[in-house]
C-alpha cells in the first residue's frame, strides 16, 4: 500500500492528540456500546473463569500434596534400610560401653 506508514503515523497522532481526542471518540462511538451490549456475557465468562481457576488450583494442590507424600514415604523407606544397616554395625560390646544414666 502506498503511504502506509505515513497514514499509520497520522492515525496514531490523531488518536493521541489532546486537540482531536481521537481515542476518546473511537471509544465512545464503538468500544463502549459494544461492551455495554455484551456486559452480561462478559460477567458470565468472568464468573466461569473464577470458578474454573479455583477448581484447577484445588486439583493441582491435591496432586502436589499426593506427590509430596509419596516422595516422603519413599525417602523414609529408603532411609529406614540405611538406618537398620547402621545399627547392625554396632556390636554388643559397643552398646555395653555406653554409660547408663540412672
Amino acid at each position: 500500500l502506498p503511504f502506509y506508514y505515513e497514514i499509520k503515523m497520522a492515525f496514531v497522532i490523531w488518536l493521541l492528540s489532546p486537540y482531536t481526542r481521537g481515542a476518546s471518540l473511537l471509544y465512545r462511538k464503538f468500544v463502549h456500546p459494544t461492551l455495554s451490549r455484551k456486559e452480561k456475557e462478559i460477567d458470565t465468562y468472568i464468573i466461569q473463569a473464577r470458578e474454573r481457576g479455583y477448581e484447577t488450583m484445588v486439583r493441582f494442590g491435591k496432586k502436589g500434596l499426593n506427590m509430596a507424600a509419596t516422595a516422603a514415604v519413599q525417602a523414609a523407606a529408603k532411609s529406614q534400610g540405611a538406618l537398620a544397616g547402621r545399627l547392625r554395625s554396632f556390636s554388643m560390646q559397643d552398646l555395653r560401653s555406653i554409660p547408663d544414666e540412672a
